[in-house]
């Protein structure tokens, strides 16, 4: 069973940084694609970055320059990196993996993605 679980949100400033993290547990982050999505109140859920296998990348419009998406896979660990954070940076954020029963398709719609973790909470204040 896929298993992931968010961590790293916080409370900021605008301008500060923070890292979040995805701990993967039945899914090993090198075999296929992952992102991280946010979900702001009143809005929809949006794809902010995305990885696959072959190291490529994928980010929404407002946040390139300023987050970036990687992984560890001695930790079996997404991250990402976010500086420059604005006022509209905040949302829930949440990491997504893609079936290892699919072939890796690099994007950020949700349709993409399979399995999904619960969420961790990045508010960023003016």
């Amino acid at each position: 069973q896929v298993q992931l679980v968010e961590s790293g949100g916080g409370s900021v400033q605008a301008g500060g940084s923070l890292r979040l993290s995805c701990a993967a547990s039945g899914y090993t982050v090198s075999t296929n694609c992952m992102a991280w999505f946010r979900e702001a109140p009143g809005k929809k859920r949006e794809g902010v970055a995305a990885i696959c296998s072959d190291g490529g990348t994928a980010y929404t419009d407002s946040v390139k320059g300023r987050f970036t998406i990687s992984q560890d896979n001695a930790k079996n660990t997404l991250y990402l990196q976010m500086n420059s954070l604005k006022p509209e940076d905040t949302a829930m954020y949440y990491c997504a993996a893609r079936s290892i029963l699919l072939g890796p398709v690099l994007g950020l719609s949700s349709f993409l993605y399979d399995n999904w973790g619960q969420g961790t909470q990045v508010a960023v204040s003016s």
